[in-house]
C-alpha cells in the first residue's frame, strides 16, 4: 500500500504541479486509510466499496470534523481514479460514494481600523530598522493583494523590481495571476528591495549565495517560513491591540476580498484577483453583499425613512 501512496503523489507532483501542502494532506489521509485497511484486511487492491464506506463511518465514530471526513474521502477517491487510470484496478470503489460536504462557514475578517492597527505596528514594533521595514512590506503586500501565505514568502525579488504596478503571482497547481499594486505597497517594496540588497551583497560578500527571494531567510528553504510568518502576524496584533485570535495570513486575504466588495468590486473580479478556480469558492462572501443591499433599502427605501 505504501507503493500506492508513494506512486501516487510522485504523480501528483509530477503531473498536477500539486504543492507541498498538499501532498503532505493527502500522504497523511492515505496512510491513515491504509492502516485502516491493514487492520481489517483488505488492501487497496482488494478495498470494496462497502470497505470505504465503512471507514467514513469508523471517521464519523471518531468526532471528526465534516471538513476533514470530505477532505480524506476526497484523497480516497483521487487515489482510486488514479489506479483505475494506471490499470491497477479494474474498477474504481470510491467513485459513486457521496461524502458529508464542505460546510461553507462565513470567513473570519478584520475591520479597516484593525487592519490600519496591523500596519502601523508593522512599522514601529519591530526589534531593528531592517525588520520593520520587511515586516511592513510583507502586510503592505499581503493586505493589498491578498495572496495567499505561501505565495507572499515565496515570491521571487525579480517579480518586484522596477516599481511594478502589476505583481505577477505563482498560485495552486503553478497557475499564474497577475493582482495591481496600490501606491503604498509599491513603496514599501521599492524601500525594503534597497534595504534586502544591501543585506544580500554584503552575504554574497562573505562567500554566501544571493537569495532569490524577496523575503530571504538563512534556513533550509531559503526564504521566511509560513510558520515564522503566523508567528510574526501574532505578535504584530499583539503590538496593534488587536486580538490575536482573530489574526492570521488568511484573515488579512480574507480582509482583502471583504474590504474591496463592500466598496463595490466585482465578486468575479475578486475570484480572479484571489486565484480562486471556481467561482463558488469566492461566494462565501456574498455576505457581504447582503449588508450592502440591507443598507441600501434602509437608507433609500420611502418606506424606510420616519
Amino acid at each position: 500500500m505504501s507503493r500506492w501512496i508513494e506512486t501516487f503523489l510522485d504523480a501528483q507532483a509530477a503531473e498536477l504541479d500539486a504543492s507541498e501542502n498538499t501532498l503532505l494532506a493527502y500522504g497523511r489521509d492515505l496512510i491513515d486509510f491504509a492502516g485502516w485497511l491493514a487492520d481489517r484486511g483488505p488492501t487497496f487492491e482488494t478495498a470494496s466499496r462497502a470497505d470505504v464506506e465503512d471507514y467514513l463511518i469508523h471517521c464519523d465514530n471518531q468526532g471528526l470534523a465534516q471538513s476533514t471526513r470530505a477532505r480524506r474521502l476526497s484523497a480516497v477517491k483521487q487515489i482510486y481514479r488514479f489506479a483505475y487510470e494506471e490499470g491497477w484496478r479494474e474498477d474504481n470503489p470510491a467513485i459513486q460514494i457521496k461524502g458529508p460536504g464542505r460546510k461553507k462557514s462565513l470567513p473570519k475578517t478584520l475591520s479597516v481600523e484593525e487592519v490600519d492597527r496591523l500596519l502601523g505596528a508593522a512599522q514601529t514594533s519591530a526589534r531593528s530598522v531592517e525588520d520593520r521595514l520587511r515586516n511592513t512590506c510583507l502586510m503592505e503586500l499581503l493586505y493589498a493583494t491578498g495572496m495567499r501565505v505561501t505565495e507572499l514568502v515565496t515570491l521571487p525579488v525579480a517579480a518586484a523590481r522596477g516599481d511594478p504596478r502589476m505583481l505577477l503571482v505563482r498560485g495552486k497547481g503553478g497557475k499564474e495571476r497577475m493582482v495591481p499594486l496600490a501606491a503604498s505597497a509599491r513603496d514599501a517594496v521599492a524601500v525594503w528591495i534597497e534595504t534586502r540588497d544591501e543585506t544580500d551583497a554584503a552575504a554574497q560578500a562573505k562567500g554566501k549565495p544571493m537569495s532569490r527571494f524577496l523575503f530571504p531567510s538563512r534556513g533550509k528553504s531559503g526564504h521566511l517560513t509560513r510558520h515564522r510568518f503566523y508567528v510574526l502576524i501574532k505578535e504584530l496584533a499583539v503590538a496593534g491591540g488587536v486580538d490575536p485570535s482573530k489574526v492570521t495570513p488568511h484573515t488579512l486575504r480574507h480582509a482583502f476580498a471583504t474590504h474591496l466588495l463592500a466598496n463595490g468590486a466585482d465578486l468575479r473580479a475578486i475570484q480572479t484577483l484571489l486565484g480562486h478556480a471556481d467561482i463558488s469558492t469566492t461566494e462565501i462572501y456574498t455576505h457581504v453583499l447582503d449588508e450592502r443591499l440591507k443598507e441600501l433599502v434602509l437608507e433609500h427605501h420611502p418606506l424606510a425613512k420616519d
